[in-house]
Order: C-alpha cells, then structure tokens, then sequence
C-alpha cells in the first residue's frame, strides 16, 4: 500500500522511511526499476538481521547459535502458554522479514520445538521486557538499527554464515505457494536500510526530495535516535536538533 501510494503521487504518502533491502525487493523492482515512479536514497546504512535472547537467559542456558533453541530445555524455558513448545517471535504481521523467519523455523528445522508467533513489534517489546523482569526466556526477531540494543542487554545468536545457495525466498507477493516453494537455511546477507520517496516530490516540493537525497545515518545513529524517541519519549523535532547530522543533510 506504501508503495502503491508513493507511485500515485498524490501526496497521501511520499516517503517510506525504512525500506530494507533485498527484504523488498520485489516492490522496488516494481516500482523503482520498472515504474520509475519511487526513488531510493543512494546512502543506504547496514542493516544486520537474526534472532535475539536476552543476556542473561544465555548464560544461564549457554545459548549461542540458533540451533540451541531447539534443545528440549531451552523450548521449555521459551513456552509461556503451556503448549509444549518455545515461542519465538518472527514479526509483526505483513512483514517480508516475517515471511523469511517462517521459512527459516522451518529449515533449521525448529518447528518441532519452537512455534513462530506474529505480533505488531509494540507486543514483542512488552514481551521482552516482561521476559528480562521475571527472569523468564524468550527468542525473538531482532535487527539493527533498532532502539532494543538501547533498551535491554540482548545478544544475537550466530546462524549459518549466509550462501545464496541455501537462501531462496519467494515472498508471497510473487507466489501464492511462496512458503512450500522457498527454502532459508542460512544466515540473511547483510542488509541495506534506505529511504525511499515518491519521485513526484522533486516537482511538488523540490526542497524535502533534496534533502531525502542526501539523507545519511550510520545504523548506530539510528539505533541512538529511535531509543531517545521510542524509549525516553522525546519529540523527534528536539532529537533532531540535537544531532549534528541534520546540518550535512540540508547541505549547510
């Protein structure tokens, strides 16, 4: 819809601030490459991708990697509702990364023991930290940038180093049979975070394209700046005074 919009050109969105590649790819092929009708910002930042559990839930179970989640002891100490099996949280709900999570439970062949739960990203924050207060495990979707390495001491557990080989996603944009015809056994390659606006703004209003242009955060800044608004509840006017980045991006 997001994109739908910004090809219009209309004015009802014209900017998506965090379009995450090659995740979207099968949007920006549609409308970037083909149409022409959405720009993307030539400064991506990186974008890192895998699952997270607290620190203090792994040293108490040493969990390092993804395949320990399959341990009997850790889905045990994953399962909230009683069900026999761990929770993890793969995304919130029409997420593209959701759809890879729900493949990769799959192929690293965790579905017996871990059951993948899709929820808006304010529930699995709650979760989180409900989880670190009463000293409980959970496993979640995790990525940087993101305010979480602000909020809470999580860490990341390795995967499979990435191999394109062993990464086939169809979304299901592409397929309607996208998840029994998709295979993820491997680490996601690093990513890149970008933003994207609707070509119609360099005529409507010539001044913000320019400065969607030369819009550029490391992805420790924007991990920085989401925590200050996100987590302490500052105005995101106030944040952004406050950087020294602002400055470059109007070219000043």
């Amino acid at each position: 819809m997001i994109f739908q919009a910004m090809d219009q050109g209309k004015g009802d969105i014209d900017v998506h601030p965090d379009v995450w590649l090659p995740n979207q790819e099968s949007f920006t092929r549609t409308y970037v490459d083909g149409a022409g009708t959405v720009v993307l910002t030539s400064h991506p930042c990186e974008g890192n991708q895998g699952y997270c559990v607290s620190k203090d839930f792994t040293a108490r179970f040493n969990i390092t990697d993804i395949a320990d989640l399959g341990r009997p002891e850790v889905a045990a100490a994953t399962d909230s509702d009683g069900n026999g099996k761990g929770e993890m949280w793969i995304g919130a709900p029409g997420w593209a990364s959701a759809n890879v999570n729900e493949v990769k439970v799959r192929d690293y062949g965790l579905l017996d023991f871990i059951e993948p739960i899709r929820a808006e990203e304010s529930v699995k924050t709650a979760r989180v930290k409900d989880s670190i207060a009463k000293g409980e495990g959970h496993a979640f979707d995790c990525y940087k940038p993101h305010a979480i390495w602000y909020m809470f001491e999580v860490v990341m557990l390795s995967e499979p180093p990435y191999n394109p080989e062993k990464y086939k996603m169809i979304q299901p944009s592409d397929d309607p049979d996208w998840y029994n015809k998709s295979h993820v056994a491997t680490k996601d390659a690093l990513k890149r975070v970008q933003i994207a606006w609707s070509k119609s703004l360099e005529g409507r209003s010539p001044t913000i394209a320019e400065f969607l242009a030369n819009f550029q955060l490391t992805a420790d800044d924007v991990s920085g700046l989401a925590y200050e608004i996100s987590a302490n509840g500052r105005d995101p006017a106030e944040v952004a005074k406050d950087s020294d980045r602002v400055d470059a991006m109007l070219g000043l």
